[in-house]
């Protein structure tokens, strides 16, 4: 084993230029940061390299000492901070990545929920009512608010499957909560305008993300079920931007004197597709899928046909014909305003919108890798500016988990800086395989999987995100040593 002394400068004068590298991947996420303070975007960089080194750790843990600690909770409390000004610099980012592809991009859309334990509900805000465990002797329903936040996120990926980045975010969170069933006993929500209600974050992000990005027919926007809004389908047109969205209302369709699911029930099967599909076991399993797809036209919401015109959609069903042994069937109904005319078509629309569990896998790096609903902080706003930071490192590690996966031969350099691309030199040694070692990008992101427990046997599957982010803060935690390091002997 080599001496520190030796190791910090190891006998190469490239090794001791190297510990003048920045941390590459934080500069060019906050190049474009709109924070109108300088000391404030040192802050908030600061705070991305402690949190990436001490990932899913609590603030104090992260920051080490009382007066990094401070120092963060008086950013995160800052009237200044805000959500969208931590990530106007990855938006900007997520731009430039979108404008050096030339193929279409996925954006997708979805909501998830934040909860936390606190006392005074009201400091922060009510997600959604839960019902008590042990029901009362009377046999009412009783409940009792969670607290906590709301996050609609629009990721965009490629048609490969790798996340460029947040296009848009909102977050929001409820003073009270009755539910659906109890708003319905007293109003038609068709008759209530889309801006008055929470679905309008759909139409706000779709907007913001096809702005952001300046070429809307490139841009395929996708949703689940609870995406189904007429108004969303009219803001996607009017745009120049496409959609494929799941359907569940079933609209009334051509003259009005029909529904979609009764002009589809007329239409013949174009074509069957085979597919391998996982049970909640692990077991697979092989599904048939019957395919239908036929372009119409669809009716608005009668209460909103002064308001909206009707518009001609192309209609996919993929149902499995039987009903399968262990696991849900698969019966998707998708709507789109792209064209579809054929198998292959209907196939490749299919494959798009089986990307759209890329955003679940995000939310679940949020939760699970950072911690995000560990947090003690206090107010909606404060937590809402951690997410946002919590937001970077969760896309960090995702796009470098399916970079791996997309493009391994890549130059290393793409996600990784020379001082981190030569500590993994040093420290991770290659297995041997009877050939010169390679220095591609795949080799080294399995390198910082292997920091992070990944064995890189033959027959492993690709390493994933737990590997990954535990390689990422062991990495980052020996290159903070490395400089500190070469710092004391340059001193």
């Amino acid at each position: 084993m080599s001496k520190p002394s030796e190791f910090v400068l190891g006998g190469d004068p490239s090794v001791s230029d190297l510990a003048q590298e920045p941390a590459g991947w934080i500069e060019t996420e906050l190049a474009a940061c709109p924070l109108p303070d300088q000391r404030l975007r040192q802050r908030l960089q600061q705070l991305l390299q402690q949190f990436s080194s001490g990932l899913g750790e609590s603030i104090p843990f992260a920051c080490q000492d009382w007066a990094n600690t401070k120092a963060a909770y008086r950013f995160l409390s800052n009237p200044k901070v805000n959500e969208e000004a931590i990530l106007a610099g990855h938006f900007a980012a997520t731009q430039t990545r979108f404008a050096a592809t030339d193929t279409p991009i996925l954006i997708l859309h979805d909501t998830t929920e934040f909860t936390f334990a606190r006392k005074n509900p009201a400091a922060i805000g009510i997600v959604h009512l839960s019902r008590l465990g042990r029901p009362p002797k009377d046999g009412r329903k009783r409940h009792h608010p969670v607290c906590g936040i709301l996050m609609h996120s629009s990721l965009a990926v490629t048609t490969e499957g790798l996340p460029l980045g947040l296009a848009a975010i909102k977050f929001w969170s409820r003073s009270e909560f009755k539910g659906t069933n109890a708003l319905k006993r007293k109003i038609n929500p068709t008759r209530v305008p889309i801006e008055e209600k929470e679905s309008f974050r759909w139409l706000e992000n779709v907007r913001q993300s096809t702005a952001l990005f300046g070429e809307p027919s490139r841009c395929v926007h996708i949703g689940d079920r609870e995406s189904d809004i007429y108004e969303l389908f009219c803001t996607a047109q009017q745009a120049g931007t496409h959609f494929l969205l799941r359907t569940c209302v079933d609209r009334l369709a051509q003259d009005g004197s029909c529904t979609v699911s009764a002009v589809m029930k007329q239409v013949r099967v174009k074509g069957l597709h085979r597919l391998s599909v996982k049970d909640k076991k692990g077991n697979w399993s092989e599904a048939v899928l019957a395919i239908k797809y036929r372009r119409l036209r669809v009716l608005p919401p009668v209460a909103k046909q002064k308001q909206y015109s009707p518009l001609t959609l192309t209609v996919i069903y993929a149902q499995e014909q039987t009903v399968p042994a262990g696991r849900d069937r698969i019966d998707w109904k998708l709507i789109t305003n792209l064209p579809v005319s054929s198998r292959r078509e209907a196939l490749e629309k299919l494959t798009w919108y089986a990307c759209r569990w890329k955003i679940e896998t995000f939310h679940k790096i949020l939760k699970s890798g950072c911690q995000a609903q560990q947090s003690k902080l206090r107010t909606a706003d404060r937590l809402a500016n951690l997410l946002s930071v919590f937001c970077l490192l969760s896309w960090r590690i995702f796009w470098l988990t399916m970079l791996h996966r997309v493009a391994p031969e890549a130059s290393p350099l793409l996600a990784l800086t020379p001082l981190e691309i030569d500590l993994l030199d040093r420290l991770v040694k290659e297995k041997s395989k009877g050939g010169p070692p390679k220095k591609n990008l795949s080799a080294y992101l399995i390198k910082i999987a292997r920091l992070g427990g990944y064995l890189a046997r033959a027959k492993d599957a690709p390493p994933g995100n737990l590997v990954m982010w535990r390689g990422l803060s062991r990495l980052t935690d020996i290159e903070l040593g490395f400089l500190l390091g070469a710092q004391l002997v340059g001193n």
